[in-house]
């Protein structure tokens, strides 16, 4: 491995923020002739050859200014350099598929860094058909750009009425269908439900306030890197998969109420985004 410095958040930020814009302006180019639409096993699972288009256009900037980094994506094989810097890259290069291409704008390209003791440093969510760019740097919060403004996120407002939790649905029939049955203890303390359909944008609009909270089963990384560590940055608590206070067996959903989400607003404890 590379002896080098330990790299600062905010130089891996700004190269989270041009391989996201990079892998974000494949996506603009959308049209219904170039998708090349094919499922990649469970229903629903869908890939286009943007997908694969916008991971290239990620990497190539990667590997431009960072060129000992090791990357990992959805839809390529991992990328480990032979003198590795210890900094490694997780690439969801379009996360909401099926929305895309189904032209629903709930997309995006989301990048983000994690070091080798498991520290995620930079994050970025860039949603072109929003026109939003969301990121957030390791002590240095969170913050959105969106039509010419920029924000520092806070999270929800804890004492809203009308609490909405995001939530998503595994594409396995049997998964599902025990997601079902949690929902109705997930929505203890909340209003309504909101299904998006990308990880990475929940997550974001959890940490700008849009959404008071989210939970999901069954997320590979490249879902959920960048998003929560914006949310984190945005002050809540996210609890990922393997984190050391997840008890979350067969038939149960995270967030229940004994171990997370729903019970926690309740209660009045920090705000929840949770990633199982």
């Amino acid at each position: 491995m590379t002896e080098a410095p330990a790299p600062d958040p905010l130089e891996l930020l700004d190269v989270a923020r041009q391989a996201a814009a990079a892998g974000a302006a494949v996506l603009a180019k959308r049209s219904e002739a170039g998708l090349h639409v094919e499922n990649k096993g469970a229903s629903g699972d869908w890939v286009t050859a943007y997908d694969t288009e916008a991971e290239y256009a990620v990497r190539d900037v990667i590997n431009r200014m960072r060129p000992f980094d090791a990357v990992t994506g959805e839809e390529l094989e991992a990328s480990v350099p032979e003198d590795p810097s210890g900094i490694r890259w997780s690439v969801d290069p379009l996360d909401g598929t099926t929305n895309f291409i189904r032209n629903i704008p709930f997309y995006a390209t989301s990048v983000a860094a994690v070091n080798a003791d498991g520290e995620w440093l930079a994050g970025v969510v860039h949603a072109p058909a929003l026109v939003r760019v969301y990121w957030a740097a390791k002590g240095h919060g969170a913050w959105l750009a969106e039509h010419g403004s920029l924000r520092r996120l806070h999270g929800p407002d804890p004492d809203r009425t009308g609490k909405l939790l995001g939530t998503g649905f595994s594409y396995e029939p049997e998964v599902r269908t025990e997601q079902y049955a949690a929902l109705a203890d997930l929505m203890d303390g909340y209003a309504d439900v909101r299904r998006l359909g990308s990880a990475a944008l929940d997550l974001c609009m959890v940490a700008d306030g849009t959404l008071d909270a989210y939970v999901e089963r069954g997320l590979n990384e490249h879902d959920f890197a960048a998003g929560a560590l914006i949310a984190e940055e945005a002050g809540l608590t996210v609890r990922r998969p393997g984190s050391p206070d997840r008890k979350i067996g067969r038939r149960r959903a995270a967030g229940s109420r004994d171990h997370g989400l729903a019970g926690a607003a309740r209660l009045g404890r920090p705000r929840h985004a949770v990633c199982a």
